[in-house]
């Protein structure tokens, strides 16, 4: 048995929505700060997720802004790393062993790709480095390489085995990195900017 056909009630209009009365979700807080030995504008998200912009002498609040803006994937890139960051800080162990999990099979792929023969590695909780290589072949990863986005992970990795071909930081090793991985500047200013917010 259908259900019975029963006219509707007239309803009243709906409420006209003036223009006015629909508007974007608010701007992320952003602050600006004026620091007189800056040489450029400086993003940098805090922890609670709010955006500080660094004005350099001679710079407006104004030219900030604009920066900022143009920069606004970066500013949300970052607040979803934070995110994971402090969802995997709320279970430090498991991110730890997963790391032990991960980071190994990466640099061996890595050394496979490259020649390189690399006798041992280890994943450790280091808190200067991320990473390092022994004379004896043996390299050790910082755990909380796997917190970082892909491209700067390989960097670190690619660096330490380049440390099997130079065990220094001379021309002739960068030379080697870039050889190997042509972003290893835009990595290294990754870790720069934002390495010291996973340790």
């Amino acid at each position: 048995m259908g259900l019975p056909l029963v006219a509707p009630e007239p309803r009243p209009a709906p409420p006209v929505v003036r223009e006015t009365q629909l508007s974007e979700p608010p701007a992320p807080e952003r602050y600006f700060i004026r620091h007189r030995r800056a040489r450029r504008y400086i993003l940098r998200v805090d922890p609670d997720g709010r955006l500080r912009v660094t004005i350099p002498r001679g710079g407006s609040k104004r030219e900030a802004a604009a920066f900022a803006d143009r920069h606004d994937w970066w500013v949300e890139r970052q607040r979803a790393r934070m995110r994971t960051v402090t969802r995997f800080d709320g279970d430090r162990d498991a991110t730890r062993a997963l790391a032990a999990t991960v980071l190994p099979p990466l640099l061996f792929a890595w050394a496979a790709k490259l020649g390189l023969d690399v006798a041992l590695v280890s994943v450790r909780d280091q808190r200067t480095r991320w990473g390092s290589c022994g004379r004896n072949g043996r390299i050790c990863l910082n755990w909380r390489l796997i917190l970082m986005p892909d491209w700067v992970r390989d960097y670190v990795i690619v660096h330490e085995l380049m440390h099997l071909r130079r065990m220094d930081h001379s021309p002739r090793f960068w030379r080697y990195v870039g050889d190997a991985y042509p972003r290893w500047r835009e990595a290294r200013g990754w870790l720069r900017t934002n390495g010291a917010s996973l340790r």
